[in-house]
């Protein structure tokens, strides 16, 4: 029906200019990716969104973030701007606002291309509460390494987040956001070989740890054999 339609107000954004945000959660020895998915469509997509003419581009994508993780200061990081002339395709974004009787006019600058801005962001999986938009029929976590069919480019987005977090993964303590607060060095390993997707000494990955002076050692684990119990260790913030 006409009235169940959803109008959507062009004049409040900046015209083709849009955020997509790679949202990381380590979780079950995986790194996982939050996605949305496309109602009525077997289709998943970044979470992304348009930014207000009054906004500025790093609280848009943290309103883009607060409304599908629930979470607001989380570790957000500006990685690329996306701008080939062919990326943003017309008749796929058509098809999405039609399966989600959202109404915007034929010529609107919706359809022409986009420039988009890509922000990774880093959260502890166990305080996400997933949040669907108007688009979706869901939102889910799912592991890089078995991503469902997405929408546009976002697979090269991915890919490129993936790349710089890879990149950053020291100088940005890449740990602190993605373990809970205490955590054993089998722990922080496991992340290092999930996100570099390589193996690890262990010996060698210890001494280059700890030599960087990011970790506190706290106490050991308890185990029922005090001895055998591996040490808990935090960031230094």
């Amino acid at each position: 029906m006409e009235s169940d339609k959803i109008v959507i107000d062009e004049s409040k954004y900046i015209q083709q200019l849009s955020i997509d945000c790679v949202i990381f959660g380590f979780h079950g020895e995986q790194l996982k990716v939050l996605l949305p998915k496309v109602k009525q469509l077997e289709l998943w997509s970044l979470p992304g969104g348009y930014v207000l003419k009054k906004e500025d581009i790093e609280a848009a994508a943290q309103r883009i973030l607060e409304e599908r993780t629930g979470l607001r200061d989380i570790y957000l990081e500006q990685f690329y701007v996306f701008g080939r002339a062919n990326r943003s395709t017309g008749e796929t974004l058509k098809k999405v606002l039609l399966a989600n009787s959202i109404q915007i006019p034929e010529d609107s600058w919706v359809f022409e291309r986009f420039i988009s801005i890509g922000y990774y962001a880093l959260v502890d999986f166990s305080k996400v509460n997933t949040k669907i938009g108007i688009y979706d029929e869901a939102c889910e976590w799912h592991d890089i390494h078995q991503l469902p069919n997405l929408a546009f480019d976002h697979a090269e987005i991915i890919q490129k987040a993936l790349e710089t977090l890879r990149f950053m993964l020291d100088d940005k303590l890449v740990g602190l956001n993605l373990l809970p607060e205490t955590f054993t060095m089998k722990e922080l390993q496991i992340l290092y070989e999930t996100i570099l997707d390589k193996p690890l000494r262990r010996d060698n990955f210890q001494r280059k740890v700890l030599t960087m002076g990011i970790l506190e050692r706290i106490e050991k684990k308890f185990t029922g054999a005090a001895h055998k119990a591996p040490y808990l260790y935090k960031f230094v913030k």
